[in-house]
């Protein structure tokens, strides 16, 4: 956007009586090829493009977005979002040129390799994950990037621009036999180019979720119980970030609802648990240069040792509550407000071996990997299924089990996080919140919850 046009709809702005006015403006070029039943079932490309204007009251946000880039619309939107009658006494600081942070490396572009290079990748984990059994019923298998310019204008000066590149592969599995249906999943990303796709072990994902369908598919049932639980790396970290993480935004603590209101500088884990959200992490999924505000991201420590020492926040958030800014205001794009969102989020590593929380463990269950679920933020309660679980017998693992799900409260499970490994791993993943659905990246060591609700059935 041309700056003097961003100057006429900022002082347009401020003149209404608003605080602070910002201006975000983005292209977004992605491209994804889906395999399924042995064929390319479809082949999507398209660029987006829009701006979206925010006018902030106090702690107020009025937001309106078009993707019409002329003077005249531009204009008539921001009248239209600006409180009538009001008359403000805020002036514009000049606008700066201000460079991201570097926080990622592509080496081969996207938008140069094309559609067509993603087939041999697609059509490599089809044949490896068909070729481990004949009960494999059906494979799907996706190649998605995406290509982000971003640029940034408001009433403090700041006038920034950005690059997001991103690539994710994945790869569902369904085992079938006598009526009985099973789907394993795997699916990594980076905030990187087609390198990522090039340097993922293809086969080896794909027989890896294969193998996890086949297994679970003629696995028992576990009897539904309060009992141990030991916790496997990864996307097991999925628990933190939707019972524990959500209610640790801004967004949360300012509306009063989330269970950790109130509780900065207070015990609200086990001592054994310390919690982060780091948005620097570099060509992680997760990260980001600067937020979708334009702060910069940070490592942001959440718990340590079992204090609570922060919370996630964006600009409204950390001014209301008197907070500092973490660089975590997030949105899908132009079509949605900023919020405070969490970035990649993952428990720290400790020092406790895997062999010593199982030998811990008389009768209980080993949830190595987590599926599906749901959790209420503004309580922590959650619901998330296992999608490969074994049985805990006398210190050591026993038959696989299926149809096991993790029931509880975030609030009340981090007190009961015992035993901490050392073995540290990141999962990709979605997330969705009132600011749309956003990349972010969950993380966990192995660890040990005393005591959960597991459902199942005998």
């Amino acid at each position: 956007m041309n700056p003097s046009l961003a100057e006429k709809i900022i002082d347009l702005g401020l003149g209404a009586g608003a605080d602070f006015v910002d201006i975000f403006e983005e292209e977004t070029r992605e491209a994804s090829v889906l395999f399924k039943d042995n064929k390319v079932e479809s082949a999507k490309a398209g660029t987006d493009y829009g701006i979206g204007i925010r006018l902030v009251y106090g702690a107020s946000v009025v937001y309106g977005f078009t993707s019409d880039e002329s003077e005249a619309a531009l204009i008539q939107l921001t009248q239209a979002l600006a409180y009538q009658g009001q008359v403000g006494n805020i002036s514009a600081l000049p606008l700066s040129l201000t460079q991201a942070p570097v926080i990622q490396s592509v080496k081969i572009d996207p938008r140069t390799s094309g559609q067509g290079a993603k087939l041999d990748w697609l059509r490599r984990a089809n044949t490896a994950a068909r070729s481990y059994s004949p009960l494999i019923g059906q494979v799907m298998v996706s190649a998605v990037d995406s290509v982000s310019q971003i640029h940034i204008l408001n009433s403090e000066g700041l006038n920034l621009s950005d690059i997001r590149t991103r690539c994710r592969f994945s790869v569902q599995v369904t085992a079938q036999d006598q009526g009985q249906l099973f789907v394993a999943r795997e699916a990594p990303g980076a905030l990187q180019g087609h390198e990522f796709f090039e340097s993922l072990n293809i086969e080896q994902l794909s027989t890896d979720a294969a193998q996890r369908a086949l297994l679970m598919l003629h696995a028992g049932y576990i009897e539904g119980k309060k009992m141990p639980v030991v916790m496997g790396n990864g996307f097991g970290g999925v628990i933190f970030h939707e019972a524990c993480g959500h209610p640790l935004e801004t967004e949360a603590i300012r509306r009063k609802a989330s269970p950790f209101v109130g509780k900065l500088g207070e015990a609200i884990a086990h001592e054994k648990v310390t919690a982060l959200d780091d948005g620097t992490l570099f060509n992680v999924w997760g990260s980001l240069g600067v937020d979708d505000e334009g702060t910069p991201t940070q490592k942001t420590v959440l718990i340590e040792r079992g204090k609570l020492l922060n919370y996630l926040s964006d600009r409204v958030g950390a001014k209301e509550l008197g907070l500092p800014q973490t660089g975590s205001a997030r949105r899908e794009s132009y079509k949605y407000a900023p919020v405070s969102r969490m970035r990649n989020t993952y428990i720290a590593a400790g020092t406790d071996a895997l062999t010593d929380m199982l030998a811990s463990v008389d009768q209980g269950l080993y949830a190595k990997k987590l599926g599906g679920g749901s959790v209420n933020p503004a309580t922590g309660e959650f619901n998330f299924a296992v999608e490969e679980g074994y049985a805990i017998r006398s210190g050591k693992i026993a038959h696989p089990v299926r149809g096991a799900t993790l029931i509880g409260k975030g609030h009340e499970i981090l007190p009961l996080i015992s035993m901490v490994g050392p073995d540290l791993e990141l999962a990709a993943g979605m997330c969705g919140a009132s600011s749309g659905m956003v990349p972010t990246t969950v993380g966990q060591p192995s660890l040990k919850v005393d005591s959960i609700l597991v459902g199942g059935r005998a």
